[in-house]
């Protein structure tokens, strides 16, 4: 996602939040800047909807884009928080079973500890 808002030079969008105008007094240039943020903000929503499963398209379409951002973040970096503790109890639970070979315990320890470094 990235990759395309810095193609399309949106990138600012996810990195600035949107300059106020809401004041009367605003000068057109503010005013401009805002509305384009504005309209920058919407299509970067279309994209990142569009690259995203129906279950989180419907849950998201009203967000914008740093609430969106933010939510995921929260939602994938918590799973994946989980995912790292039950991977490393289960490499240091995992006991070689007395008769079994050596071999099968080493690739399974190894499989745990391959998953923790990705």
């Amino acid at each position: 996602m990235r990759i395309v808002l810095t193609q399309e030079k949106m990138l600012y969008v996810l990195e600035n939040s949107i300059p106020n105008a809401s004041t009367e007094d605003a000068k057109e240039e503010v005013r401009n800047e805002h509305q384009r943020h504005v309209d920058d903000d919407e299509q970067n929503i279309r994209v990142i909807l569009a690259s995203i499963s129906l279950e989180f398209q419907r849950q998201y379409r009203n967000m914008d884009v740093h609430t969106m951002i933010m939510h995921l973040k929260e939602i994938f970096d918590e799973a994946s928080w989980i995912e790292r503790y039950e991977t490393s109890n289960k490499l240091f639970c995992y006991k070689m079973i007395e008769g079994s070979l050596v071999n099968t315990h080493i690739l399974k320890m190894i499989d745990y500890i391959e998953k923790l470094a990705n």
